[in-house]
């Protein structure tokens, strides 16, 4: 007999997502799975190999966050030539981890889950770091002996001045939780994805995954709604827009009315 087929990867998204401790490379590598299915399967699982065999090649005993840092800086950034350059954000593929860990390269976010996930397979106290406009890890205790590295720039060890640079003021050195590191992933897709119309159907997905956590903005609901007018679903648009319409209707009236008009202007191209 063959095997079942596997779940849906939204079934599975949004399964993993609800999970207790949720998994970021797992997540991650969902996220590469609906992006093209050929990196579902032996794909993912070849990922998650390469990511434990990299994990193996870090030394036993590290002991301090410094430590930490020059070693996955020589395993990753020097021998494996993990890094990222500006030509990258222009690739849909920077934001896959299958492909990222094949390419060896990507956005700083993606960068950063390698490191990441090597890291914790290793035993690190490890953390991401969720800059404006950059993303960092952390190594060590958020709140004690710590460094900060830069993976989209090989793991290179930033100072202090340079994290306050990038961080503009705002105090985000807490570790990022891995939903929000996810979400912050599937919101790079679809901006890069919102400037080309051949690229909707590419936003269209990333909204639906980013609908399946279980914490994201409401107003993504009418995002969606209007990408599926421009996408000639004028009846489903329609009907998103008055089911938000419906939501945001006891606390702001007039944006509700606004909205519902907007889909009765949907439903009027059918005519």
């Amino acid at each position: 007999m063959n095997p079942p087929a596997p779940e849906p990867v939204p079934e599975r998204f949004a399964a993993a997502a609800r999970e207790e401790r949720p998994d970021l490379a797992e997540l991650c590598l969902l996220i590469g799975a609906r992006a093209d299915p050929a990196l579902d399967g032996a794909a993912a699982d070849a990922a998650q190999i390469e990511l434990d065999r990299l994990a193996g090649l870090l030394p036993h005993g590290l002991a301090t966050p410094m430590d930490w840092a020059a070693a996955l800086h020589r395993v990753l950034g020097a021998e494996h030539g993990f890094h990222g350059a500006p030509g990258d954000y222009q690739r849909l593929s920077s934001s896959l981890l299958q492909e990222v860990l094949r390419r060896r390269r990507g956005l700083p976010i993606l960068l950063s889950v390698v490191w990441i996930e090597v890291a914790r397979r290793a035993g690190a106290p490890v953390y991401g770091v969720a800059l404006p406009g950059h993303f960092a890890v952390g190594l060590g205790d958020p709140d004690g002996p710590h460094v900060l590295v830069d993976p989209f720039h090989g793991g290179r060890v930033m100072s202090h001045a340079d994290a306050e640079i990038l961080a503009a003021g705002a105090d985000v050195f807490t570790p990022a939780d891995p939903l929000d590191v996810v979400q912050r992933i599937l919101n790079n897709i679809r901006a890069w994805a919102a400037p080309r119309p051949e690229h909707r159907p590419v936003q269209l997905w990333t909204l639906d995954l980013t609908l399946l956590l279980p914490r994201h903005p409401a107003k993504l609901r009418y995002e969606r709604a209007q990408l599926l007018v421009m996408m000639g679903d004028f009846l489903g648009g329609a009907a998103e827009m008055e089911s938000y319409a419906d939501v945001i209707g006891a606390f702001d009236p007039e944006s509700a009315g606004v909205i519902r008009t907007k889909a009765r202007a949907a439903r009027a191209h059918l005519n």
